[in-house]
């Protein structure tokens, strides 16, 4: 790999697994607090509806890069010491939250509102009706953007370099500031990231065209 010596190459890999493993934990967590994002935005409650649309709009409206720095640098003037892993880990769950709580609503939103009223007219409670009606034709809707949301996740745990956390692109720094060989280090790294983005992008497109064919 010319000037790339296997350390620094497997030092780079130990940093993508870093970035995978921050993706993960991104994905998961804020999967699990956009899931209830999008129970209050689709809430019967105006105030619960209302509140939570104004923390979307303002997650949304904010760089994850600002984010991480109100974590990260926000809670050290408090005293409050925030390992970089953790400060990165906590806005990547905020931002990705946000978006995966709208992706949600919109594919709950989708179906079709006589699916409601069928299910009310068995006599289902709201949430019998959202658990077994609404929700398993959501989950087909949502999952081509979903898997598409995934690769922006990925991408942006990049930013957990300006806190000194190493993953990939940390990594790729590193490396850079010893061997001064930007294309080379940097150009590693790209590939690596598109080694890591571009099977989920494709497997988001196949899933949009099988769905939307199964809808058909």
């Amino acid at each position: 790999m010319g000037g790339l010596s296997l350390n620094y190459f497997l030092y780079l890999l130990q940093g993508m697994g870093w970035t995978v493993a921050l993706t993960l934990l991104a994905f998961a967590l804020g999967g699990l607090a956009g899931f209830l994002v999008m129970l209050a935005r689709i809430s019967p409650v105006p105030a619960v509806s209302r509140a939570t649309a104004a923390y979307v709009q303002v997650i949304q409206g904010i760089p994850v890069l600002v984010i991480l720095f109100i974590v990260y640098f926000g809670l050290g003037i408090l005293e409050i010491d925030v390992p970089p892993l953790v400060a990165a880990g906590l806005s990547l769950t905020a931002y990705t939250s946000a978006f995966l709580g709208e992706i949600w609503r919109g594919a709950v939103e989708a179906v079709p509102r006589t699916q409601m009223e069928a299910a009310e007219c068995l006599a289902l409670t709201r949430w019998q009706a959202l658990r077994d009606v609404i929700l398993p034709q959501a989950v087909r809707i949502a999952t081509p953007p979903t898997v598409g949301f995934l690769v922006q996740v990925l991408k942006s745990t990049s930013l957990a370099s300006v806190v000194g956390f190493v993953e990939l692109t940390r990594a790729a720094q590193v490396i850079n500031n010893s061997t001064f060989q930007p294309f080379l280090i940097f150009g590693t790294a790209g590939l690596m990231y598109f080694v890591l983005c571009y099977p989920l992008s494709l497997w988001s497109r196949t899933l949009e065209r099988r769905l939307n064919v199964g809808r058909r």
